[in-house]
Protein backbone atom coordinates (compact mmCIF):
# COMPACT_ATOMS: atom_id res chain seq x y z
CA UNK A 1 0.00 0.00 0.00
CA UNK A 2 2.68 2.75 1.30
CA UNK A 3 4.69 1.19 -2.12
CA UNK A 4 1.95 2.32 -4.55
CA UNK A 5 1.15 5.62 -2.91
CA UNK A 6 5.20 6.66 -3.15
CA UNK A 7 4.49 5.73 -6.85
CA UNK A 8 1.84 7.61 -7.34
CA UNK A 9 3.30 10.71 -5.74
CA UNK A 10 6.37 10.13 -7.46
CA UNK A 11 4.51 10.58 -10.69
CA UNK A 12 2.47 13.92 -9.70
CA UNK A 13 5.99 14.79 -8.58
CA UNK A 14 7.41 14.61 -12.10
CA UNK A 15 4.30 15.87 -14.00
CA UNK A 16 4.86 19.25 -11.50
CA UNK A 17 8.11 19.28 -12.49
CA UNK A 18 7.90 19.74 -16.43
CA UNK A 19 4.77 21.95 -15.62
CA UNK A 20 6.98 24.48 -13.43
CA UNK A 21 9.94 23.89 -16.59
CA UNK A 22 7.86 24.77 -18.97
CA UNK A 23 6.42 27.85 -17.17
CA UNK A 24 10.01 28.99 -15.86
CA UNK A 25 11.02 29.42 -20.34
CA UNK A 26 8.35 30.67 -21.54
CA UNK A 27 6.73 34.45 -20.50
CA UNK A 28 3.44 36.00 -21.93
CA UNK A 29 4.74 36.92 -24.72
CA UNK A 30 6.67 33.25 -25.59
CA UNK A 31 9.60 34.61 -24.85
CA UNK A 32 12.35 33.34 -22.51
CA UNK A 33 11.82 34.50 -19.09
CA UNK A 34 13.21 33.11 -15.64
CA UNK A 35 10.73 31.92 -13.03
CA UNK A 36 12.25 34.10 -10.26
CA UNK A 37 11.92 37.41 -12.33
CA UNK A 38 8.34 38.07 -11.44
CA UNK A 39 8.39 41.71 -12.46
CA UNK A 40 6.19 44.01 -10.78
CA UNK A 41 3.12 42.59 -12.91
CA UNK A 42 2.53 38.45 -12.12
CA UNK A 43 1.19 36.77 -15.09
CA UNK A 44 -1.39 34.24 -14.63
CA UNK A 45 1.80 31.84 -15.89
CA UNK A 46 3.76 33.15 -13.20
CA UNK A 47 0.99 32.80 -10.49
CA UNK A 48 0.39 29.40 -11.57
CA UNK A 49 4.27 28.43 -11.14
CA UNK A 50 4.47 29.99 -7.83
CA UNK A 51 1.18 27.66 -6.83
CA UNK A 52 2.95 24.67 -8.75
CA UNK A 53 6.58 25.22 -6.35
CA UNK A 54 4.49 25.77 -3.26
CA UNK A 55 2.73 22.42 -3.90
CA UNK A 56 5.95 20.85 -4.53
CA UNK A 57 7.67 22.12 -1.78
CA UNK A 58 4.90 20.65 0.35
CA UNK A 59 4.92 17.21 -2.02
CA UNK A 60 8.86 16.98 -1.40
CA UNK A 61 8.58 16.69 2.23
CA UNK A 62 5.32 13.80 2.02
CA UNK A 63 7.27 11.78 -0.01
CA UNK A 64 10.73 11.88 1.99
CA UNK A 65 8.05 10.99 4.80
CA UNK A 66 6.82 7.68 3.34
CA UNK A 67 9.73 6.90 2.19
CA UNK A 68 11.43 6.91 5.35
CA UNK A 69 8.49 5.10 6.69
CA UNK A 70 8.98 2.59 3.65
CA UNK A 71 12.22 1.85 4.85
CA UNK A 72 11.27 1.48 8.61
CA UNK A 73 8.38 -1.22 7.80
CA UNK A 74 11.06 -3.16 5.31
CA UNK A 75 13.82 -3.05 7.97
CA UNK A 76 10.99 -4.63 10.38
CA UNK A 77 10.26 -7.33 7.91
CA UNK A 78 13.64 -7.93 7.17
CA UNK A 79 14.37 -8.37 10.86
CA UNK A 80 12.19 -11.12 11.35
CA UNK A 81 13.37 -13.81 9.17
CA UNK A 82 12.19 -17.31 10.55
CA UNK A 83 12.24 -20.72 9.38
CA UNK A 84 13.56 -23.94 9.91
CA UNK A 85 13.46 -27.74 8.03
CA UNK A 86 14.55 -31.02 10.08
CA UNK A 87 14.32 -35.13 9.94
CA UNK A 88 14.39 -37.06 12.51
CA UNK A 89 18.02 -37.90 11.28
CA UNK A 90 17.11 -41.75 12.77
CA UNK A 91 17.81 -44.78 10.99
CA UNK A 92 15.35 -47.22 12.00
CA UNK A 93 12.09 -47.00 13.93
CA UNK A 94 10.90 -44.43 16.26
CA UNK A 95 8.09 -46.96 18.61
CA UNK A 96 5.92 -48.20 19.95
CA UNK A 97 5.51 -46.56 22.80
CA UNK A 98 3.04 -47.07 25.49
CA UNK A 99 2.56 -43.20 25.51
CA UNK A 100 2.44 -40.72 23.69
CA UNK A 101 6.32 -38.39 23.25
CA UNK A 102 7.42 -35.77 21.52
CA UNK A 103 9.03 -36.45 18.29
CA UNK A 104 12.54 -34.49 17.85
CA UNK A 105 13.86 -33.93 14.50
CA UNK A 106 17.78 -34.16 15.09
CA UNK A 107 18.90 -33.62 11.46
CA UNK A 108 18.71 -30.00 10.87
CA UNK A 109 19.20 -28.24 7.14
CA UNK A 110 18.13 -24.87 8.01
CA UNK A 111 17.05 -22.89 11.44
CA UNK A 112 17.31 -19.13 11.94
CA UNK A 113 16.81 -19.97 15.64
CA UNK A 114 13.71 -20.54 16.77
CA UNK A 115 13.25 -24.10 16.17
CA UNK A 116 15.28 -26.40 19.38
CA UNK A 117 17.04 -30.03 17.61
CA UNK A 118 17.19 -30.76 21.81
CA UNK A 119 13.51 -31.03 22.32
CA UNK A 120 11.99 -30.86 19.14
CA UNK A 121 10.00 -27.52 20.15
CA UNK A 122 9.49 -24.61 17.70
CA UNK A 123 8.72 -21.39 19.64
CA UNK A 124 7.62 -18.34 17.70
CA UNK A 125 9.53 -15.17 18.69
CA UNK A 126 6.99 -12.69 17.46
CA UNK A 127 3.22 -12.43 16.51
CA UNK A 128 2.68 -13.76 13.32
CA UNK A 129 1.31 -16.00 10.20
CA UNK A 130 3.02 -19.07 9.98
CA UNK A 131 3.11 -22.40 7.59
CA UNK A 132 3.88 -25.65 8.82
CA UNK A 133 4.32 -28.92 7.15
CA UNK A 134 5.51 -32.61 8.33
CA UNK A 135 5.44 -36.05 6.61
CA UNK A 136 6.17 -39.41 8.75
CA UNK A 137 6.91 -43.26 6.67
CA UNK A 138 5.71 -46.40 8.61
CA UNK A 139 6.08 -50.02 7.55
CA UNK A 140 2.36 -50.97 7.68
CA UNK A 141 2.63 -53.67 10.06
CA UNK A 142 1.72 -51.39 12.73
CA UNK A 143 -0.13 -48.05 12.91
CA UNK A 144 1.36 -44.05 12.87
CA UNK A 145 -0.15 -41.33 14.20
CA UNK A 146 1.25 -37.94 13.81
CA UNK A 147 0.00 -34.84 15.63
CA UNK A 148 1.60 -31.24 14.97
CA UNK A 149 0.23 -29.25 18.17
CA UNK A 150 0.28 -25.71 19.77
CA UNK A 151 0.46 -24.78 23.15
CA UNK A 152 -0.64 -28.73 23.49
CA UNK A 153 -3.81 -28.76 21.70
CA UNK A 154 -3.96 -30.72 18.28
CA UNK A 155 -4.06 -28.60 14.71
CA UNK A 156 -3.92 -31.64 12.33
CA UNK A 157 -3.10 -35.15 12.56
CA UNK A 158 -2.70 -37.85 10.44
CA UNK A 159 -3.02 -41.39 11.00
CA UNK A 160 -1.92 -44.77 9.00
CA UNK A 161 -3.75 -47.98 9.97
CA UNK A 162 -1.75 -51.17 9.72
CA UNK A 163 -2.29 -52.56 5.96
CA UNK A 164 0.53 -55.51 5.47
CA UNK A 165 4.21 -55.64 5.32
CA UNK A 166 5.05 -52.30 3.35
CA UNK A 167 6.11 -48.88 3.27
CA UNK A 168 3.68 -45.99 3.49
CA UNK A 169 4.05 -42.12 3.68
CA UNK A 170 1.86 -39.09 5.34
CA UNK A 171 1.95 -35.61 4.92
CA UNK A 172 -0.38 -32.87 6.07
CA UNK A 173 0.55 -29.08 6.73
CA UNK A 174 -1.47 -26.06 8.30
CA UNK A 175 -1.19 -21.92 8.41
CA UNK A 176 -1.29 -20.99 12.04
CA UNK A 177 -1.67 -17.76 13.75
CA UNK A 178 0.76 -17.88 17.16
CA UNK A 179 1.61 -15.25 19.58
CA UNK A 180 5.07 -14.91 20.58
CA UNK A 181 6.37 -17.42 22.66
CA UNK A 182 3.66 -20.22 21.45
CA UNK A 183 5.24 -23.51 20.96
CA UNK A 184 4.46 -25.68 17.95
CA UNK A 185 5.94 -29.61 17.77
CA UNK A 186 5.16 -33.26 16.70
CA UNK A 187 3.50 -35.72 19.14
CA UNK A 188 3.92 -39.84 17.95
CA UNK A 189 0.80 -41.40 18.96
CA UNK A 190 1.03 -43.89 21.52
CA UNK A 191 1.26 -47.75 20.17
CA UNK A 192 2.46 -46.39 16.93
CA UNK A 193 5.70 -45.75 14.95
CA UNK A 194 7.41 -43.86 12.20
CA UNK A 195 10.60 -44.72 10.14
CA UNK A 196 13.31 -43.02 8.99
CA UNK A 197 16.71 -43.45 7.58
CA UNK A 198 18.98 -41.75 4.89
CA UNK A 199 16.59 -40.88 2.59
CA UNK A 200 14.73 -38.76 5.18
CA UNK A 201 11.42 -39.38 4.99
CA UNK A 202 10.31 -38.20 8.06
CA UNK A 203 10.71 -34.31 8.51
CA UNK A 204 9.24 -31.49 10.31
CA UNK A 205 9.60 -27.55 8.44
CA UNK A 206 7.95 -24.19 9.39
CA UNK A 207 8.51 -20.56 8.10
CA UNK A 208 6.98 -17.03 8.88
CA UNK A 209 4.88 -16.03 6.10
CA UNK A 210 4.79 -12.79 7.61
CA UNK A 211 4.58 -10.65 10.85
CA UNK A 212 1.18 -9.23 12.36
Amino acid sequence: MKTSVIVLSFSFFYLCVAEVQQLDQKDENGGIKPACDFGIHQTEDNKRYVQLSSSLRELEGKLKNTEEQLQDLRGSVQGKKVAFGASTGYFGNIGPFNTEITLIYKNVYANTGAYNPTTGVFTAPVKGIYYFSFSGSNISTKPMGLRLMKNGEQMVTVYNHPAGDRYETATNGMILQLEAGDHVYMRLRENTWIFDNNNNHSTFIGHLLFPL
